[in-house]
């Protein structure tokens, strides 16, 4: 497995309940500011495998980005009980929400 997507997997596992990153960020953590739709590929096919918190990944706005409304639905209801508000929009508050891991997180060492 390349390096990129091992960070983008323990990324996604370390995200907190009741708080959600972005692909952009995610993947400038992981290695590859450029990654990001390398991030949502990770996501689509390793999520299962790895039981990744799928649903506390959205985009840089801050919004539910999944294609269907069965999805939207799911990954907002997930979200809400964490405690995390989102609107009927399924934007989400970044400034009160977004997590931030720290610059020296176990992988980097």
């Amino acid at each position: 497995m390349r390096q990129f997507t091992e960070n983008t997997i323990k990324l996604i596992q370390g995200i907190p309940e009741g708080k959600v990153m972005y692909y952009g960020q995610i993947a400038k953590h992981a290695g590859n500011a450029r990654g990001a739709r390398q991030v949502v590929r990770v996501l689509h096919s390793m999520s299962k495998k790895y039981q990744l918190p799928w649903h506390r990944v959205v985009n840089a706005k801050g919004e539910i980005s999944v294609k269907g409304e069965e999805q939207f639905h799911t990954q907002k209801v997930s979200l809400e009980l964490e405690g995390v508000e989102v609107d009927s929009g399924g934007t989400i508050n970044l400034d009160k929400f977004l997590y931030e891991p720290e610059e020296d997180v176990e992988w980097k060492r």
